[in-house]
């Protein structure tokens, strides 16, 4: 699995949430509205969720091995930083 594209829309209000990113996957796959946010110990991503009858929160997709959140994450946080110098709403990274 190939991670892209990575699209960043930068989040302007003052608050934890910092981005809501998009990425493809080989071309193929999208998943929309991962968030970045900003923790006691750095930046870090959240995958979409949804909440439930019971009041929490659950991953709608999810990467299934930690190799691979590792991945995305460090993926998405590296377009995070690039979108930071840009002025635009939202930056696309082409990581092909």
């Amino acid at each position: 699995m190939r991670i892209t594209d990575v699209r960043v829309r930068k989040i302007t209000k003052e608050g934890k949430m910092k981005a809501v990113v998009s990425i493809t996957l080989d071309d193929e796959f999208v998943v929309h509205d991962i968030k970045v946010i900003e923790g006691e110990k750095g930046l870090f991503i959240a995958m979409p969720s949804k909440k439930s009858a019971d009041g929490e929160y659950r991953d709608i997709a999810h990467p299934i091995n930690s190799n691979t959140r590792d991945t995305i994450q460090r993926t998405i946080l590296e377009s995070y930083e690039k979108a930071l110098l840009e002025p635009e709403e939202e930056t696309s990274d082409n990581t092909k």
